[in-house]
């Protein structure tokens, strides 16, 4: 089992913390991955993760809570994650391939979003950079952040919060079908987001093509983080804008459309 610290975020893990059911050991061998981390309730799940890689977590290391009070988005966003409702989880990797870490986000949005229609009432769609939405409620968000020594990257926390049941505080939210169980929905994911991680350099043709055809954003008016009519994003995951100026591209911040409030 990974090593604990004196971090806050790492205590009150009580041995009997199970997860519908389910103990740390059930779910690793249910999921194949080296080990799960449970938390009843956390500031984040991505301050487990990083505190237990820092202690030399194994790549695969999956933490999972039930609920996250603090939970963390781009551009230092917080929000209340409610119990029982969806997966607010991190998973630990340590990729060799710097090159790819520009377009992990959008890999694991793709996978996810590829591992979950079928549990979703409609296709998932994906907003540039690392939202998926059912029509026009967020599904699910993903945060990776990574941490780096001497410009070599020790390893990643691929963050993904996902609503399984409509959440009380969001009514315009997205969810999955009704009835669909957390189980079955982590069993998708896991082996997605490791795929993900695994996967090198920029986005390939027929990745590119996927996310062409789930990209909720083209064709439509864009404010931020340009402004004009969205065309779409290259091989390196920059954001293309047809703009007064010409065409392009926005390699960072949120993605905000013209009738957006």
């Amino acid at each position: 089992m990974p090593t604990r610290s004196g971090n806050p975020a790492l205590q009150n893990s009580p041995a009997e913390t199970r997860y519908d059911g389910h103990s740390a050991e059930s779910l690793a061998m249910l999921l194949g991955v080296p080990a799960v981390e449970l938390r009843g309730s956390v500031p984040s799940t991505l301050d487990v993760a990083h505190d237990l890689a820092a202690h030399r977590a194994a790549a695969g290391t999956l933490v999972l809570a039930d609920t996250q009070t603090a939970g963390r988005g781009r551009q230092g966003r917080r929000w209340h994650s409610e119990p029982g409702r969806g997966i607010w989880l991190t998973l630990i990797e340590r990729p060799t391939d710097v090159s790819a870490l520009d377009v992990l986000s959008l890999r694991v949005g793709l996978g996810a979003a590829r591992a979950l229609d079928d549990l979703a009432p409609e296709r998932i769609r994906l907003k540039w950079p690392n939202d998926l939405f059912v029509r026009d409620g967020k599904l699910a968000g993903v945060l990776v952040e990574a941490r780096w020594r001497e410009g070599t990257v020790e390893w990643v926390a691929i963050g993904l919060g996902l609503n399984v049941r409509p959440p009380t505080l969001m009514p315009t939210a997205a969810s999955l079908q009704p009835g669909v169980p957390r189980l079955a929905a982590l069993g998708r994911l896991v082996p997605a987001l490791r795929d993900a991680a695994r996967r090198t350099g920029p986005l390939d043709r027929d990745e590119m093509a996927a996310f062409a055809e789930r990209d909720l954003a083209r064709g439509r008016n864009a404010r931020e983080p340009l402004a004009g009519k969205v065309a779409g994003i290259d091989p390196s995951g920059a954001l293309l804008v047809h703009t007064s100026e010409g065409l392009r591209a926005a390699r960072a911040g949120s993605l905000v459309f013209q009738e957006d409030r």
